[in-house]
Order: structure tokens, then sequence, then C-alpha cells
């Protein structure tokens, strides 16, 4: 198998080296724009399959050759990249994922579906930790009842010694941050899609003695594939952001004085004030940090006559004797695990598709579990007052 990777970044280095060591791929192509960033990981992974190649990802014909002859190419770059890089891969007869994005971008890889279909290659957005891995999770959850009719979503990634007084660091893109925290988030309630505002809907929950007063609210995410999937049964659904207590007041507080306004600051400047606060966030939270991910994916419904909730948990924590943060691998390992998946030729047919509607859900589990991710599973019956 021949693997191309865009973006040598922390997610783009995160997949490489699940990658590297799968005896079955012969090549794993890492293209950036960095120069230097392509050398640290070189170094880093130290294997005589890993090339590197010094290319911009908007560099269209470019990096239409240098792809060409990829099982599988993985968009690891700026999102809005990621539309030019399935049509590279579809029109080149490879599969493509990614780790996704807005529902804007997504809607524009939708529509490469005919060529994909005729080409027998699959797009696949979304293969992370989320979107990916907690939708999987929950699909799977899902199919363990017999009359599923709520399924819930929390995940997060928090930093493990929170410090006053954000107790908050940011572990990937801080404009995708804050695209989460002021889309509108679409839910279900009583069988119905409909909106809520982001930041609202505050829980407390907890993830054992560690972990036991943790906040959840609102925040975008796409579930309209999990509803599909459920056959539009569920009665409820909805997907919730993780964080230590405190947050979602503090970020709401920011956007409600319009810091997440798209609006230039005055005719003099381009910046917007969106443009400063990430700016800010990143200077200020940004950075390597030990950091915890913390995911629950859950079903309720009927299960031999009976009200049984089904879950999968996982807490997964940064690894320090790899230096590597549990953001990177419960990033990496779902979205190494899709692209095998896709570039052995394993998964038939093809067109653009959501993870959790095509993947084979106990090899993939199978496979995160065996890369280490501790993803635990109970199903328990409510019992009779």
């Amino acid at each position: 198998m021949k693997i191309s990777i865009v973006g040598a970044g922390n997610m783009g280095s995160a997949i490489a080296h699940e990658l590297v060591s799968n005896e079955n791929i012969e090549l794993i192509r890492i293209c950036d724009a960095r120069s230097s960033a392509l050398d640290q990981l070189q170094r880093r992974l130290n294997s005589p399959k890993v090339r590197t190649v010094n290319v911009d990802a908007r560099n269209k014909r470019a990096l239409a050759s240098v792809l060409a002859g990829s099982d599988c190419i993985v968009g690891c770059s700026s999102p809005e990249v990621n539309p030019l890089l399935a049509k590279i891969a579809v029109n080149s007869r490879s599969h493509y994922c990614d780790l996704g994005s807005t529902t804007a971008i997504v809607r524009e890889e939708a529509k490469l579906a005919p060529l994909a279909r005729d080409n027998g290659v699959w797009v696949v957005p979304g293969c992370g930790l989320d979107p990916g891995l907690v939708h999987i999770l929950c699909h799977s959850a899902i199919g363990h009842l017999d009359e599923p009719f709520e399924a819930n979503i929390w995940v997060g990634d928090v930093p493990l010694y929170p410090q006053p007084p954000f107790n908050f660091r940011i572990g990937w893109s801080a404009d995708k941050l804050l695209d989460d925290y002021t889309n509108e988030v679409k839910v279900v309630e009583n069988g119905q899609l409909v909106l809520k505002t982001p930041l609202t809907g505050t829980e407390t929950l907890s993830f054992g003695n560690e972990y036991s007063n943790m906040e959840a609210f609102y925040t975008a995410g796409d579930l309209e594939s999990l509803w599909n999937l459920s056959g539009q049964q569920l009665k409820s659904l909805s997907h919730k952001t993780v964080r230590w207590p405190g947050h979602a007041e503090q970020m709401a507080f920011l956007l409600s004085l319009g810091f997440g306004d798209k609006r230039s600051i005055d005719a003099q400047t381009h910046l917007t004030y969106r443009d400063v606060l990430a700016r800010k966030l990143k200077q200020r939270l940004g950075g390597p940090f030990e950091d915890v991910v913390l995911v629950r994916s859950s079903a309720t419904g009927l299960k031999d006559g009976k009200r049984t909730t089904c879950s999968y948990e996982l807490v997964d924590t940064y690894q320090e004797d790899r230096k590597i943060s549990a953001i990177q691998r419960c990033t990496g390992i779902p979205a190494a695990s899709i692209t095998v998946l896709l570039a052995s030729g394993e998964i038939k047919g093809g067109g653009v598709s959501s993870p959790e509607s095509i993947i084979p859900i106990p090899a993939f589990l199978a496979d995160v579990r065996r890369r280490g991710l501790d993803i635990q599973f109970s199903c328990e019956q409510e019992q009779p007052n």
C-alpha cells in the first residue's frame, strides 16, 4: 500500500507514526510547504518507507503530480483545501479521508459522489476523534439495542493539570474552536431536528473519580448521518463538548461582547474581531501541554424488552515517554485505522460517506484498541423500582 499524507503538523505526524509500523505499507509520502516540519518528522520517524515532499497544498498541479499512485490520500492540512485534495484523489482513483471541517466544506466534498462511485473510490470526511471516532462508537452503541430512542455524545480534550483562570488549553485550531462555539447546533428533540445555541445546555458529568465534576455543553457537530443511520427513529440525539467547569460561561461572555464577529475592526485593517480573538487564544492558550481526552458515546432504548443503556467510554492521557498528546493519539489512531481499511480495499464500492456509515466496526474497534486506545464498553439494564 502507498499512503500520502498532506500536512506534517501535529495530526499528520501522529497518523504517520501509526502507519509506519504497518508491514503492508511500502510507502508513506508526507507533503507540506514547511521544509523544517518535514525534516523534523523525517528524523523522528526514521524509516526508509517515509518520503517527504516540499509542496504547497494549494498548488493543484504540483500536488496532483506528487500524489499520483496513492492508494489513499489523507488530508491533514488547512480544512479549506479538503475539497481540492478530495478532487485530486478521486481523479487519480485514490481513496481519500480527512479530519473533518465545517458543514459547507463537507458539502463541497459531497459533490464528488457520482465521480467517486464511477471510479470505485471513497471520499470519507471526518475520520479523526470528533468527527470520527465518537460517531462510530455512538453508531455501534445504537446497534446493540433492539429499539433505540436516545443517543448522546460527550467529548473533550482538556489540560491534565488545569491552571486558573482559564483551566483550558488549545490542542488544535483556534479557528475551528470558534466555529464550534458560534455555528448553529443541530440536535434531535422529540424526533425532530432542532437548533440550539452553542455553549448552552450545560450539565455536569463524571469520568471516574479523577474527572468527577466536568461540564458539558452544546457545540456544533454533524449528527444528521447518525440520525439517518438509525432510520430517524431516535427521539433524542445530542453532541456536547466536555471542559473543566466554568469554560462555557467564560467563552459565552467573550463572544457576547462581539469578539466572534467576522466584521472588520475598522476601515484601516482587514482584521476582524474574530481574527484578534483567535490570535490571542493561540498566544495565551496554544502550544504543547499535557492533556486528557474524555469520550462517552451512549445510546438508550429497549433490549430484550427492557430499557437499556449501552455506552462506550474512553479516558486517554498524555504519554510522557513518547511526548505525544492524548488528542494526537485519539485523532491519529482512528484516522490511521480508517486509512488502512480504505487503502487495503476491504471497503468495497465507492462514493462520499461519513465513516460510521461504511467502516466495519468490529475490525475498526479491534485495531484502535490494539493501537492503545482503551475503549470500554458496557450495557446496563434499568432496574425496576
